[in-house]
């Protein structure tokens, strides 16, 4: 990769944009990482580097994203890079294990031989940090979050869960913060509920929500994103496209939350390009800019898989967007009154 680009930063930085973030559109490593096909490496690097050159600073990825492959693959091709022109964010609360005997891919990431197990001990978190940093070839990392604790996750475990979070797992995150090794710790869910469980009984700096403050869905997001604001505590709002269900160009997608979507949730979908098409306005591009107006979204973090999705990407978060776009969207019962808009 070269060390050096002619294409300028992606969008203008933020006022509020913590010094760590080095971008407002960031790749997301769930691709990458073999998420439900297979791609091969040559692909994956000339994505990465792709990403790079394009502007993208900010890069995110996770242990049980490809059971390490994500992180291995963004360590390779980042290599090349000053590391002072990106930042990483990586997760901790699994241990990646051999398993010679997996080949199932229940996860949804085809990759055999290998199996993700939770461990939010403080114990498990050194040994994840440990063999993450070793993956992405570096010392630090930007953000470190605990991956996907929560209720609807963990179920009747959720209680001791939580209590090991807070007692363990936070605070051993926190003496990295300490030293050095990440500038910023938090947590990356895709439930609300845990999001206010937490924020009150453990400060963070960063919180990264997928798929629940989106221009599909905002409705029950409200209350964690006036909490952030008020405690200071940046977004990440990962999962722009809800799985892709509003990323397609001419029509919506087949999934939502990471399975087939039912019959009313395309229907619903629908009605998005359905209303945008009238002021000729992107569906994609208004998913993934609307995020970026909330005053506590640092950043808007978009699943990438090759080079066309980057560029369309790239070409939709600076795309011109008509204040009549979203005047049709709040007249049309698909945006919540209240929430701020590019």
């Amino acid at each position: 990769m070269a060390a050096s680009t002619t294409r300028p930063e992606l969008g203008k930085a933020r006022a509020l944009k913590p010094v760590w973030l080095a971008s407002r559109l960031s790749f997301g490593g769930a691709p990458i990482g073999n998420l439900y096909e297979s791609m091969d490496d040559a692909c994956a690097t000339a994505t990465i580097s792709h990403a790079w050159q394009s502007g993208i600073r900010h890069f995110d990825t996770a242990p049980y994203y490809g059971y390490g492959l994500s992180e291995s693959r963004l360590g390779g091709a980042l290599s090349g890079a000053p590391r002072g022109s990106f930042s990483l964010s990586t997760k901790v609360g699994r241990l990646i294990e051999d398993d010679a005997r997996q080949t199932s891919h229940t996860d949804g990431f085809i990759v055999d031989g290998h199996r993700a197990r939770f461990d939010y001990s403080r114990e498990g978190v050194l040994r994840s940090f440990a063999a993450s940093l070793q993956r992405l070839r570096t010392d630090h990392i930007e953000v470190l979050l605990l991956h996907d604790i929560g209720e609807l996750t963990h179920g009747e475990h959720h209680a001791a869960i939580l209590r090991q979070a807070l007692d363990e797992a936070l605070p051993t995150m926190a003496e990295l913060r300490t030293q050095g090794a990440c500038k910023a710790i938090g947590i990356g869910v895709n439930e609300e509920a845990v999001c206010l469980e937490v924020m009150p009984r453990f400060p963070l700096d960063v919180i990264m929500l997928a798929g629940r403050y989106t221009l599909f869905e905002q409705q029950q997001a409200q209350g964690v994103m006036a909490q952030a604001q008020a405690r200071g505590v940046a977004v990440l709002a990962a999962g722009p496209y809800n799985s892709g269900l509003l990323g397609g160009a001419h029509g919506p997608g087949k999934f939502y939350n990471y399975v087939p979507a039912d019959e009313a949730i395309v229907a619903r979908a629908q009605r998005y390009y359905d209303v945008l098409a009238r002021t000729h306005t992107d569906v994609g591009a208004a998913a993934l800019q609307f995020p970026l107006a909330h005053p506590a979204v640092a950043s808007v973090v978009c699943g990438l898989r090759s080079i066309a999705e980057v560029d369309q990407a790239a070409a939709r978060i600076q795309a011109p967007i008509p204040a009549a776009a979203w005047h049709a969207l709040r007249e049309a019962g698909l945006l919540q009154e209240g929430v701020p808009t590019p």
